[in-house]
């Protein structure tokens, strides 16, 4: 690692020759999918470190630029430079190292959309500390989880969540944005008296981040990512968008997920563009479009949930500037597309990654988009369909990416599990694990998950660590989570519940466990509405979900509920 005294120049190193030549390839055929993909190959890279390799770079090339524009819900707003950025996320390395945070050290970051997420963020890659983002709805238990797994050596969270950490942690590293007892405070990591450490010197092997994300167990799996892998990864995803140097890129997205480092960090960055943050507690889509006009955002990204949102909203009423939109999460509804192209006159168009990838599968621009399909495959990414059943590549089968030609935005494994990693990468190909077939014309059309993991919101949720919940209530014999269709949501999590001996199905039982639920779970995971039914199972005893899911999409259908099916829309006082 490399300690400087004051901040960098932004010298440009051969990392950055190779990076930015990968960059600008993408960036001119940008229209030319079939050269792009054809001819894009990822740069082989030795030493590399994001913040000092590029981000210093741009900011002495593009200093007095707008990096970072978070707007409020107020109204009020925060603007900084790439060389604002530069210098501050230099100064907050500085204070890391002073409090002994040294490469390869933990750092759990939980923070919502302000300034010092990217400040930080920025700060910890310079010093080859290793991110582990959390969503701000994490409970104390489950953070407790993550600190404990994660092997945390400091924390960042604001101080209205400096609550939840309990007095174990108090050995930890703690830094506070806000003024809380007991934590070191963040205004003074950024304040002029700190000296300034450059960092850098990092390989593009080392461990950058780790994801805690959702499976089919009852412990999240602990995604791995390097100096290069969602970095330079993100180029993939850089193109799916459309970027271009200058753009004002909006990205829906709470800070803790995969995406949010996707569209809210590497992605803009990586084409030199400036990211622009809609801060609210809840969400409005007139408020959203009002920003968006007002900001002159050129390209926007947005879930499904918030497109459907905004389909609510008076398109015709704000005078937008933009250029591209996309999608991700899962196919959006060709009405949604139609209504946005026939207000705006852009198709929004869908993609495909997950948390352990960057982006594999789009439909990029000047490419005919085909309603119902992600896409094709976007540069450096080779996809194969492979039949669970044979091994062998076919029109339809799990979605996989070939390891002989390992994408560099590819994880490097499951940390501290060697089994599920193995198990990722059979075979040669590394398996998503989700369902898909491919036309004549090499478009890939999403068809479903190979598990029981299932979307709600956006959010992927895992039906053993919400059944292992309520099974913890004694009135609980056996439950099953499945989504149940949600006009909305796209789903909300419906338990299926057979009542422990002596106690019986009705309203009171159906409000005591979704209480309970929601007590033991964070909201986005929270369990909306409960069935007390016998479970469907094969002879070996395993719980048939599919049953479930497909009787449940059937009942959604026609509206109808049955005898003992209760949503918390029944108990206003749940409600609150």
């Amino acid at each position: 690692m490399t300690d400087e005294s004051a901040a960098v120049t932004g010298a440009a190193t051969e990392a950055t020759a190779l990076f930015r030549h990968a960059r600008d390839f993408l960036q001119v055929h940008r229209e030319d999918y079939d050269t792009a993909y054809r001819d894009f190959r990822w740069p082989d890279l030795g030493e590399f470190n994001y913040a000092t390799d590029w981000f210093d770079v741009l900011a002495a090339d593009h200093g007095d630029d707008t990096a970072l524009w978070v707007v409020e819900e107020d109204g009020g707003e925060t603007r900084l430079t790439f060389a604002e950025l530069a210098l501050l996320s230099q100064r907050f390395a500085g204070f890391l190292r002073q409090s002994n945070v040294q490469a390869g050290d933990r750092v759990l970051m939980m923070l919502g959309n302000c300034a010092p997420l990217w400040v930080a963020m920025l700060g910890c890659i310079r010093t080859g500390a290793v991110m582990i983002p959390a969503t701000t709805l994490l409970s104390p238990a489950e953070l407790d989880d993550r600190i404990a797994r994660g092997k945390v050596r400091a924390v960042v969270a604001a101080a209205a969540d400096t609550s939840k950490f309990g007095p174990e942690t108090a050995d930890l590293v703690r830094l506070s944005v806000g003024t809380a007892q007991g934590w070191l405070s963040y205004d003074d990591a950024v304040a002029e008296e700190v000296t300034p450490v450059a960092g850098g010197g990092t390989h593009a092997n080392d461990t950058l981040l780790l994801y805690f994300t959702s499976g089919t167990t009852a412990q999240p799996k602990l995604v791995e990512h390097t100096q290069a892998s969602y970095p330079v990864g993100h180029l993939s995803t850089m193109y799916w968008i459309g970027l271009q140097p200058g753009d004002r890129h909006l990205n829906v997205s709470s800070p803790g997920w995969a995406k949010h480092a996707w569209s809210c960090f590497f992605a803009p960055w990586n084409a030199g563009a400036t990211i622009v943050i809609y801060n609210y507690a809840r969400f409005d889509a007139t408020a959203l479009l009002d920003v968006m006009a007002r900001v002159g955002v050129t390209t926007f990204c947005a879930p499904p949930t918030v497109w459907r949102m905004i389909t609510q909203a008076e398109l015709g009423a704000h005078r937008l500037s933009l250029r591209e939109c996309v999608g991700a999460g899962e196919p959006l509804n060709p009405e949604v597309i139609g209504q946005i192209q026939r207000a705006w006159g852009i198709t929004i168009r869908d993609g495909y990654g997950q948390t352990e990838t960057t982006a594999q599968i789009g439909n990029s621009p000047g490419v005919p988009v085909k309603l119902g399909s992600m896409g094709l495959p976007l540069p450096g990414y080779v996809v194969s369909l492979v039949d669970p059943s044979t091994g062998e590549v076919g029109p339809d089968g799990e979605l996989c990416l070939e390891l002989a030609r390992r994408p560099l935005g590819l994880m490097r494994g499951y940390r501290d599990d060697a089994g599920r990693t193995a198990e990722s990468l059979r075979g040669g190909f590394y398996h998503t694990g989700d369902m898909a077939a491919v036309d004549d014309e090499g478009y890939i059309t999403f068809v479903g998950r190979s598990d029981d993991v299932f979307k709600a919101s956006d959010y992927r949720i895992c039906p053993f660590e919400l059944e292992s919940v309520l099974i913890e209530h004694p009135a609980v014999a056996e439950a099953a989570v499945v989504p149940s269709p949600d006009p909305v949501r796209l789903a909300v999590p419906k338990a299926f519940v057979v009542p422990a001996a002596g106690f019986a199905p009705g309203p009171e039982l159906a409000r005591d466990l979704l209480r309970f639920a929601r007590e033991q779970l964070a909201p986005y995971k929270r369990i909306r509405r409960i069935e007390f039914a016998e479970l469907p199972k094969t002879i070996s005893g395993k719980i048939r979900r599919v049953e479930l899911r497909d009787g449940e999409a059937e009942r959604a259908g026609s509206g109808s509920r049955g005898e003992h099916d209760y949503s918390e829309d029944d108990f206003p006082d749940l409600k609150t």
